[in-house]
């Protein structure tokens, strides 16, 4: 499955901002105090300080919001935002989830508070708030999502992936469904956004400013500094006004000396769990220096595609886990430190200081081929609000070593057609497991990892065999408030052999996920899961496909990070969240007993935060 996604703007009548909101009165505002000189810092000097803060001004008597009067200027520095009044109007565009209607009339409103910070090596630091509320209706025609139909909670369900905290919808007369929906999100200044982010890239040209991308009309003083967001469905007016803080307009302290760094202690070496346990695998436990790719082989079910940014999955494997490329376009791909070890998440840091970076490609340890390009690369063109993900976003410890997740946001997405390289077809029969988290997901569509559709589109029920975890709850769902478990099998996430709840599927809380997904093609498939770090796989579901769904019409992709029909160059953007951290599909229906060997791997490979 796949709803296609983009930033979403929203905002309306605020506190008023002097000189940018109109109404029938106002009061002044006093001129600031000068501003002190700068804080001296630990083996530095302070320079003196410069003038104070300019007056934020009165209140404003009116109810009505105005555009900002461009003119361009300096925004390096550090702002914080005195006031706000942004409006939106119009219709909010449902094409990004794939409804069966175009667009739906929107009105609400946004405040926004916190700081905004540029450098001058045109970076960003952006710890504001945007906060407010929605309100829109959907038609009939709406709850066709994704050429499946779905209520006014699966609605709402889908709708809040595009950047709302909160989305209730319920029956409206006559058909259709009203929509509150509420607002407090970080970063993305004044818009409503699935893809808001708290530092990133901005240019200031010609009276514009854009950051990651969003245009802001914008007018910048020594002391103040008001923006106006530039968008459409819905179109937003309005303003946010920002003042210079004290810390930017005094003097700058001196940069403290640092100290020398301490030598490290010496690792302990667990009982069958250190690098060269008794016993252990390469990867710090298990057994005969097996990996996932190895046990599945000895079961009599081949990796076909072996995917992650944390560990060799087969005990020999010495290549290539992933590549990182930094803001000069320069790449390095990140290696094992050993054969079957953990990822060089140390080269990555040395590789990345200074720098952004992102992973370009997450590389097929099965020797198949099946590399996974983030779409929107030139190996997977993609949509223009497809990127990569950033390579630093999450860190977490392997084996005992420092190492990166893949952590997919709304915007992020990783392909490959497989279907000439070993990967099962039609409906022969296939396994897969994925380690994910139960702390990083929303309700968007889909945070997937499996066989998909070589040409991007959704071709019917079937066409899919892919493990999602989420909260989303057009179709079906498990126990409690997600994510759950389920099978992406196109037309329809499932839970069990149809598309309702599942009260054996739990909701998986848990910070390292196992997930586990299987299917013979004809008649059953399964869904198990634990958590990554402790304990035994649980059965969730083994029973028949959903009708319809047999046989299976599997095509051969791979899709990593979102549904089946995503990402195109005319076909919108991710919109889920998850986290990736090793995964593989093999061939034929593995028995219970080989996955839970698979399992008891994982768990010893150690899996801390």
């Amino acid at each position: 499955m796949k709803i296609q996604s983009a930033v979403l703007a929203l905002a309306v009548p605020l506190a008023m901002i002097a000189g940018a909101c109109s109404g029938s009165s106002s009061t002044s505002g006093s001129a600031g105090a000068p501003g002190g000189a700068g804080a001296m810092a630990s083996g530095g000097s302070s320079s003196s300080g410069s003038g104070g803060l300019v007056g934020t001004g009165g209140t404003s008597g009116g109810s009505s919001c105005t555009n900002v009067t461009a003119c361009g200027g300096s925004v390096v520095g550090t702002w914080k935002v005195s006031a706000s009044c942004i409006k939106v109007s119009g219709n909010l565009d449902l094409s990004l989830v794939s409804a069966g209607c175009p667009t739906a009339p929107v009105t609400g409103s946004l405040a926004v508070t916190g700081t905004w910070t540029a450098n001058a090596n045109g970076t960003y630091t952006d710890n504001t708030t945007t906060t407010g509320d929605e309100q829109f209706t959907l038609a009939p025609a709406c709850l066709v999502i994704s050429s499946t139909q779905t209520d006014c909670p699966g609605a709402a369900s889908i709708i809040s992936s595009l950047g709302y905290s909160t989305v209730t919808c319920t029956p409206a007369t006559g058909g259709g469904c009203g929509c509150t929906a509420t607002v407090h999100q970080s970063g993305g200044i004044g818009l409503v956004s699935n893809i808001a982010s708290s530092d990133g890239n901005f240019t200031a040209a010609a009276n514009l400013l854009t950051i990651d991308g969003q245009p802001y009309a914008y007018c910048a003083s020594a002391s103040g500094m008001t923006w106006s967001p530039q968008t459409q469905s819905p179109t937003t007016s309005g303003t946010v006004a920002f003042e210079m803080t004290a810390a930017s307009s005094g003097g700058a302290g001196g940069a403290g000396g640092m100290g020398a760094a301490g030598a490290g202690t010496g690792g302990t070496a667990g009982s069958g769990s250190s690098m060269a346990g008794s016993a252990g695998s390469s990867m710090g436990g298990g057994g005969n220096g097996m990996a996932p790719c190895d046990i599945y082989k000895g079961g009599g079910n081949p990796c076909v595609a072996a995917h992650s940014t944390v560990r060799a999955l087969f005990g020999a494997y010495s290549g290539k886990l992933y590549q990182v490329r930094n803001t000069a376009g320069t790449t390095k791909d990140i290696l094992t430190l050993a054969p079957g070890g953990i990822a060089d998440g140390a080269s990555q840091d040395t590789f990345c200081m200074g720098t952004t970076c992102v992973i370009t490609v997450v590389y097929d340890q099965s020797g198949k081929g099946n590399d996974l390009w983030y779409q929107g690369s030139t190996m997977v063109p993609g949509s223009p609000s497809s990127s990569a993900s950033k390579a630093t976003t999450e860190s977490l410890t392997v084996g005992g070593h420092k190492v990166y997740s893949l952590y997919i946001n709304p915007g992020n997405s990783y392909w490959v057609d497989a279907s000439k390289s070993g990967i099962p077809l039609g409906k022969e029969p296939e396994g897969m497991y994925m380690v994910t988290s139960g702390k990083h997901f929303n309700a968007g569509c889909c945070f997937d990892y499996g066989n998909s559709e070589t040409d991007r589109k959704a071709d019917g029920s079937g066409a899919m065999d892919a493990i999602n975890l989420s909260s989303n709850r057009a179709w079906g769902t498990g126990a409690g408030s997600g994510p759950w478990v389920m099978a992406d099998l196109e037309y329809g996430l499932f839970a069990q052999g149809d598309n309702k709840n599942n009260p054996s599927d739990p909701s998986q809380t848990a910070t390292f996920v196992t997930a586990i997904l299987k299917n013979n093609g004809t008649t059953e498939y399964a869904l198990r899961g634990s958590d990554a770090t402790a304990g035994s796989l649980t059965t969730y579901y083994k029973g028949a496909l959903p009708g319809g769904w047999n046989p299976m019409k599997k095509q051969g992709a791979i899709v990593l990070g979102s549904g089946g029909d995503c990402c195109k160059p005319d076909g919108g953007a991710n919109q889920s969240d998850g986290t990736f951290y090793e995964g593989c599909i093999v061939t034929g229906y593995p028995t219970d007993a080989t996955e839970n060997a698979v399992q008891a791997n994982i768990v010893a490979a150690g899996y801390t935060k």
